[in-house]
């Protein structure tokens, strides 16, 4: 998983509340478990004009150009702001699978369904939780000059956009897996050299099980 530090970027919005993991990434798209490749099918329904299915060459299907993933000014940008309770719906982990995929690596929103918001974590995106009043200040901003650039810094735990700033709250041990770019494997391995004496003191005791 990648380390996050300082993220500088433009930022999308994304002006809906509710928006669930079947809008994220549709349900006929579940099929692989790879993490990779769910990036052309991001918000797919409101994205393409037609009903997409896996295999299509996404090059070749007509797009929504009043959508905003397809709006040329946003083209790019590794931050998305939406409104509250994203990420509802169903468990899925291809949701952050396919925004990762995409190109995001935080999002902020003034709430996020529990599970979603456990599995940003797990695949390297930060989700950044502000107040209504605060991301509807930073819609205005957006609006007023999409170019802006925003930039999150984590260990701070601050975002800077033009000339407000925002304080986020965040748990320690979330943040220190972010900023080391370890998920649940990466700190499991961590822990290799332990695990290597245990087992080597369990084939000595225990021949029998191995």
């Amino acid at each position: 998983m990648e380390k996050f530090n300082i993220l500088t970027s433009i930022a999308m919005p994304l002006d809906r509340a509710n928006v669930d993991t079947d809008a994220i990434i549709p349900k006929q798209f579940l099929k692989s478990i790879k993490r990779s490749g769910f990036g052309p099918n991001l918000f797919d329904q409101w994205r393409y004009l037609d009903e997409g299915q896996p295999g299509m060459d996404n090059l070749k299907r007509p797009l929504n150009n009043d959508f905003v993933l397809n709006k040329p000014e946003y083209q790019g940008a590794k931050i998305l702001v939406a409104k509250k309770n994203f990420g509802c719906g169903s468990s899925r982990e291809h949701a952050p699978w396919a925004l990762e995929d995409y190109g995001f690596r935080v999002i902020v929103a003034p709430s996020f369904a529990d599970i979603f918001y456990n599995n940003c974590f797990k695949n390297g995106i930060l989700p950044v939780i502000l107040s209504e009043s605060e991301v509807e200040d930073i819609f205005s901003i957006i609006a007023n000059n999409s170019a802006e650039k925003m930039i999150i810094n984590l260990p701070n735990q601050s975002i800077q956009f033009a000339d407000k700033s925002f304080k986020f709250d965040l748990d320690e041990f979330r943040k220190f897996c972010l900023l080391e770019g370890l998920d649940e494997i990466g700190l499991t391995l961590e822990q290799s050299d332990k695990i290597k004496a245990f087992e080597t003191k369990a084939k000595q005791n225990t021949p029998w099980l191995f």
